[in-house]
């Protein structure tokens, strides 16, 4: 029964990576759902050659942390571009009181169990997060409410446990008479529960009171970083000095095959570079980065650490790692005009962002002396090259707050101003990937070594 669930949700293995609640489904499965049928009574009879199969790879499957960061990917999706949770909870990337087409549309809509959408919400209310609780928990009630009486083995979840959370977390959230009346529903199918039978009497006194409980501030929505970056993209065409161009910067390496340059913003200045990697050197850097990803980190004060806000795995790679890098760099030299022999930029990095990977606003400059980044002795980071080596099929792009743009593909921008200062309108987010796969190469530049490329204005405010 499980091996026919599993077969009918991966009749395409390749979907399972682009559709998130596929990836979350499969993640769930093999953490959760596979070890119950696993230790279920029903295999008692095959309860060794099971137990001694699954030992082998279980060291291989995914971890507690690996099952709560997908949850709170669809959390994370949830918020950022206004998803329905029902209409996700159906497989629907619909957002939320409107009527227009989906966000994303998957070839095979993929359903969540009752005891996922469980599970999602279970993870919100152990963090007290009661805003993304009560949703994902009212979902699985409703799921639980239509098969209630039917046997799982793979749930671990039930109504009872499902309307006990649901009660709890609308109690904190200040709605006592809605908590009641879930306790007592729960106390129909569990009468002899002492505990929310407690509870139902102390919701009734308070009422009695006045519902003079004051709802936890922690309660209310959470106000998302990334909420707001993803209004409809400004319309390019009405802004001054914008167009596109081919480009040779002077370059001999550009003469015969000139650079296809597209101006996306003049401040800050933000420029596109199209069909500027091929499919086959893309495949090739994102082979050569795979052994090697790790958790991405960030600079926090004079270390680097790993966080929530930066969800995405990296590896860095050098020019003489394969010849398509060497020539890459050497394509990136030519269309910035800037030197890239070390010190003077970072290695290549390459970024893998999974189920829906992120990084909240942030600058890629250093702001502060004591950042990392000037252990290079090489100065602050004065330009960013970025190349996506994937085609993210919906979410991904890289979003400018203070413009209120978003842009794919290779961009290309000044971190720093001409005097030195950090640009603070170079203040961008990756937007969470909502279907897909994001690969993308990172190029940073430092200041030393480029005074002759980019000198400084005769204005010093420049």
């Amino acid at each position: 029964r499980f091996y026919e669930k599993v077969q009918a949700l991966h009749q395409d293995p390749k979907a399972s990576v682009d559709n998130p609640l596929l990836a979350f489904s499969l993640i769930k499965r093999l953490h959760s759902d596979w070890p119950n049928v696993i230790y279920s009574d029903e295999a008692t009879e095959n309860t060794n050659a099971l137990h001694a199969g699954f030992k082998e790879v279980e060291q291989e499957l995914p971890g507690a942390e690996d099952l709560d960061g997908a949850a709170r990917a669809l959390m994370r999706l949830q918020d950022v571009y206004a998803l329905s949770v029902k209409g996700m909870a159906n497989g629907v990337f619909q957002k939320a009181g409107v009527t227009r087409p989906p966000l994303y549309s998957p070839g095979r809509r993929v359903s969540l169990s009752a005891d996922d959408c469980f599970h999602v919400g279970k993870v919100a209310y152990d963090t007290g997060d009661y805003y993304h609780s009560i949703a994902w928990l009212e979902e699985a009630v409703s799921l639980f409410r239509l098969s209630y009486g039917s046997w799982n083995p793979e749930d671990r979840s039930s109504l009872e446990d499902a309307l006990d959370h649901l009660a709890f977390s609308y109690f904190m959230a200040g709605n006592i008479s809605h908590a009641l009346s879930l306790s007592k529903e729960f106390l129909h199918y569990d009468p002899s529960n002492r505990r929310v039978a407690r509870n139902v009497v102390q919701y009734e006194k308070l009422l009695e009171m006045g519902g003079c409980h004051d709802p936890p501030p922690h309660c209310c929505p959470p106000s998302h970083t990334l909420l707001g970056l993803l209004s409809p993209q400004t319309a390019l065409d009405h802004l001054p000095l914008l167009g596109c161009s081919y480009e040779t910067n002077g370059s001999p390496y550009l003469l015969l095959q000139p650079a296809k340059k597209e101006m996306v913003r003049i401040q800050p200045y933000v420029a596109l570079y199209h069909d500027f990697i091929s499919d086959a050197e893309a495949e090739t850097i994102k082979g050569l980065a795979g052994p090697w990803l790790q958790r991405s980190v960030v600079a926090s004060g004079e270390k680097q650490q790993k966080a929530d806000y930066r969800i995405s795995k990296s590896a860095w790679l050098k020019d003489t790692a394969d010849p398509v890098v060497r020539a890459l760099e050497q394509r990136i030299a030519a269309i910035t005009g800037l030197d890239l022999r070390p010190p003077y930029a970072e290695y290549l990095q390459v970024v893998n962002y999974g189920l829906g990977g992120h990084y909240e606003p942030h600058f890629d400059h250093a702001t502060s002396r004591k950042s990392p980044l000037y252990r290079m002795k090489s100065g602050n980071r004065i330009a960013t090259v970025m190349i996506y080596l994937s085609a993210v099929e919906a979410g991904g792009s890289t979003a400018f707050i203070s413009g209120n743009f978003s842009v794919p593909v290779v961009k290309f921008w000044w971190n720093l101003r001409r005097n030195g200062d950090g640009d603070g309108d170079t203040l961008h987010a990756g937007c969470p990937v909502l279907a897909g796969d994001k690969w993308v190469a990172n190029k940073w530049i430092h200041e030393h070594g480029q005074e002759f490329r980019r000198p400084c204005s005769a204005d010093p405010r420049d």
